[in-house]
């Protein structure tokens, strides 16, 4: 009886060990891969909306952006917006010296 015991517990061993430690780690990553879609899909999901509202109002304000655009002509011959104390904004012209001088990113 010990030896028919001994006989199917060393037979079945084979069939535990089966799975190698690449196998584990490729199933491991396998469920990391899902897991990550599962999130990205919840968070694409909870932004559509936000997104489709922003893209909304951009296309309601195309033509006034398009008109400032035009009204201002090239963006690189203005400084940086400025904010004044009392909240006002003023976009600055370069003067002609600062437009001849090589700017940062042309260098």
């Amino acid at each position: 009886m010990k030896a028919l015991t001994l006989t199917l517990v060393l037979a079945a061993t084979p069939l535990a060990a089966e799975t190698t430690p690449s196998q584990d780690v490729d199933e491991g990553f396998s469920l990391l891969q899902e897991g990550a879609k599962l999130l990205f899909r919840g968070m694409q999901s909870q932004i559509e909306p936000s997104l489709k509202e922003m893209t909304d109002a951009l296309a309601a304000a195309k033509p006034q952006l398009l008109d400032l655009l035009t009204m201002m002509g090239n963006i690189d011959e203005y400084h940086a917006p400025e904010r004044l104390p009392n909240g006002d904004i003023i976009l600055r012209h370069k003067t002609p010296a600062e437009l001849k001088a090589p700017s940062d990113t042309e260098l």
